[in-house]
């Protein structure tokens, strides 16, 4: 009866060791996890992303999943948020609560393979994070990425600023101004995603192209060939990430300029996307949160700016006008509601366009 019972007492005891004992942890530099974004290799078992929209995927075997992940804290205070997808589940949000992170992303999943998309929501702004490694059972070699690239610049409705309630609402006393940010529900990742693509957002809220607003010392043009956006540092190298098509939604926080200043000023720009993007489509959009005054100007800049550009010699460019302002979300930025609807539109002129 004792070695029934001590046997007994070993099996319960020693099997969930067996179990736990299959997990094994990959750090951050293992070749099969996949970085998608301008990210920061400097340190190849911690890799830094500051950008909105910056991912991560992984497939692996097993029924859970834990990440090891950094916060920089910037401030002391300021913590990032990210979304997470597995499989075919809806994806859902959470922000991180200290400077390193232990989470279980994935509990009781079925026995199996299974992928998961980590995106940074937060922006430059916010501060970094970083990828310290996964705890599974394997990780698995990924499906290639995909072929398609789009690139979307832009400010603060890029980002998917003020877009989502779902946890902490506009009015709330304790909201500070990052915490309904979805970059992983903003129009530029839905658009990619409709459209089989891979997407880098290049975006920075209160950017302008040659006026910015809310104190902010730079404008785009001088911060667009860095990683770290926020700062203007840190190099990136463009042939890291060739896109096929891009997306320019600057004007919002310029606000009505001399058209013949502003004019330049875009055409300037348009060159400097040329010299590092020989062969993409550059396509300039006007702002969805623009009043009919703003938009007004918007649509005269832009045709302006397409026919100049025309004239010296390019063609491979064009324009895209929204259809209505959009101005549902915090701070009358876009909802998620609104940033579905920004995509939508957005989609259906580039499947047509790029002929996709």
């Amino acid at each position: 009866m004792k070695n029934a019972l001590l046997l007994l007492f070993l099996f319960f005891y020693i099997t969930p060791s067996l179990y736990a004992s299959n997990k094994q942890f990959y750090p951050a530099n293992d070749s099969k996890i996949q970085y998608v974004g301008r990210v920061d290799f400097s340190n190849p078992l911690k890799p830094r992303m500051w950008a909105s929209g910056s991912y991560v995927i992984a497939k692996f075997t097993g029924s859970s999943l834990t990440l090891n992940i950094n916060d920089e804290v910037i401030y002391g205070s300021v913590h990032n948020y990210i979304e997470v997808k597995i499989d075919d589940k809806p994806s859902y949000r959470l922000q991180l609560k200290t400077k390193e992170n232990k989470i279980e992303i994935a509990k009781d999943l079925k026995e199996g393979e299974h992928t998961v998309v980590i995106c940074k929501n937060t922006e430059f702004e916010n501060g970094y994070i970083e990828i310290v490694g996964f705890t599974c059972e394997q990780l698995l070699t990924p499906p290639a990425l995909k072929s398609r690239k789009i690139e979307f610049i832009g400010d603060s409705i890029t980002c998917g600023f003020g877009s989502d309630e779902s946890q902490i609402k506009c009015g709330d006393k304790k909201t500070q101004w990052y915490d309904q940010h979805n970059a992983y529900s903003a129009y530029g990742p839905i658009t990619a995603r409709s459209l089989d693509a891979q997407y880098h957002l290049s975006s920075v809220s209160g950017i302008g192209l040659m006026r910015s607003c809310c104190d902010k010392k730079t404008i785009m043009p001088q911060v667009f060939d860095k990683i770290n956006m926020a700062k203007n540092e840190i190099q990136w190298d463009f042939n890291r990430y060739q896109p096929d098509v891009v997306t320019v939604c600057l004007g919002q926080n310029d606000g009505v300029q001399d058209s013949t200043l502003f004019c330049d000023a875009y055409v300037k720009f348009a060159k400097t996307l040329r010299s590092y993007y020989p062969k993409a489509k550059l396509v300039f959009l006007t702002s969805p949160m623009a009043d009919e005054t703003l938009k007004t100007a918007l649509v005269n800049y832009l045709a302006a700016v397409k026919a100049e550009l025309n004239k010296q010699g390019e063609d491979n460019i064009g324009t895209y006008i929204f259809s209505k302002q959009s101005k549902n979300g915090c701070g009358s930025h876009p909802s998620l509601a609104e940033q579905q609807q920004i995509a939508t539109e957005l989609t259906a002129y580039l499947k047509k366009t790029m002929n996709w």
